[in-house]
C-alpha cells in the first residue's frame, strides 16, 4: 500500500519550484507579488499558486464556459479562471471589497481577459440571491467559494440552484490548517481555533449530502470538490 507523504514545507517548495513557478502566467506572477507587497500577511487570502493551477486544469478538462467565484480579494484565482476559459467564456466574481479587486484589475486588463469577467460589488449572500432572481438557475458549470466560512452551508443550498447537474462546486480552506484533524485540547494558533469547529461541521454536512458526490483534496489549505447529481 502506498504511503501518504505529508506536505512538508520542503516538499511544497519542491512542487512550487519544479512545477508551479515555471508555468505561472506573467500577469498572475505580477498580481501575486503586488498583493504580497500591498497586503503583507493578508495576501494568503488569495489561493496558493499550485491550487490555482489545479483549478485551471480542472476547468479545461470540464470544458467549462460559465463560472462563478464567491470571494475574490485581489483576483488571483479570478484571473487564473479567466485565463483557463475559452474566449467566449465568462466568470462572475462577487466580493464586497471593491478596492482589493481593483488592485488586481490592471493585471486582468494586461492579460486581455477583462471581457470574460463580471464583477458584482456586494456581499456574497446578496450576490448569489441576485443571480437566482436573475434567472441563472442551473446555468453555471463551476462555482468556487472562498468567502466567510460560517456561511458555507447557506451558500451551498443556494449554489445547488445555480450549478447545473454534473457541474462542480469547490470550497476552499476546508482543512483549515489541518486543525480539522486535531483534538480540541491540542495547541493551535489563536486565529485557527475559532473556525475549526465550523470547518468540521461543514465537512460533515457535505459528506452526508446525497445531492452531490464529493471529495476533499489536500491541495492548498484543503479544497472540497462537489459534483452536483
Amino acid at each position: 500500500m502506498a504511503k501518504n507523504i505529508l506536505k512538508t514545507p520542503a516538499l511544497l517548495q519542491y512542487i512550487l519550484e519544479t512545477s508551479s513557478y515555471p508555468k505561472e502566467h506573467e500577469q498572475l506572477k505580477q498580481l501575486r507579488e503586488t498583493t504580497i507587497q500591498k497586503y503583507g500577511k493578508l495576501s494568503i487570502m488569495n489561493v496558493p499558486l499550485d491550487e490555482a493551477q489545479f483549478i485551471s486544469m480542472l476547468l479545461k478538462i470540464m470544458n467549462a464556459k460559465k463560472t462563478l467565484e464567491i470571494g475574490v480579494f485581489t483576483g488571483y484565482s479570478l484571473l487564473a479562471t479567466a485565463l483557463a476559459l475559452p474566449f467566449d467564456g465568462k466568470v462572475i466574481g462577487i466580493d464586497k471589497d471593491k478596492e482589493a479587486y481593483e488592485t488586481g484589475l490592471p493585471f486582468i486588463q494586461k492579460a486581455e481577459v477583462e471581457h470574460k469577467i463580471e464583477f458584482i460589488h456586494c456581499d456574497a449572500l446578496s450576490g448569489i440571491i441576485s443571480l437566482i432572481d436573475g434567472k441563472h438557475e442551473e446555468s453555471f458549470d463551476y462555482a468556487f467559494v472562498d468567502a466567510d466560512k460560517e456561511s458555507f452551508t447557506k451558500y451551498h443550498e443556494l449554489l445547488l440552484k445555480l450549478v447545473k447537474k454534473g457541474g462542480i462546486i469547490a470550497y476552499d480552506n476546508t482543512l483549515w490548517s489541518g486543525s480539522v484533524a486535531m483534538s480540541e485540547d491540542e495547541e493551535m494558533e489563536d486565529t485557527i481555533r475559532p473556525k475549526r469547529k465550523v470547518a468540521i461541521e461543514f465537512n460533515n454536512f457535505i459528506a452526508n449530502d446525497t445531492r452531490i458526490e464529493s471529495t476533499i483534496l489536500s491541495i492548498g489549505d484543503g479544497v472540497t470538490l462537489c459534483r452536483v447529481l
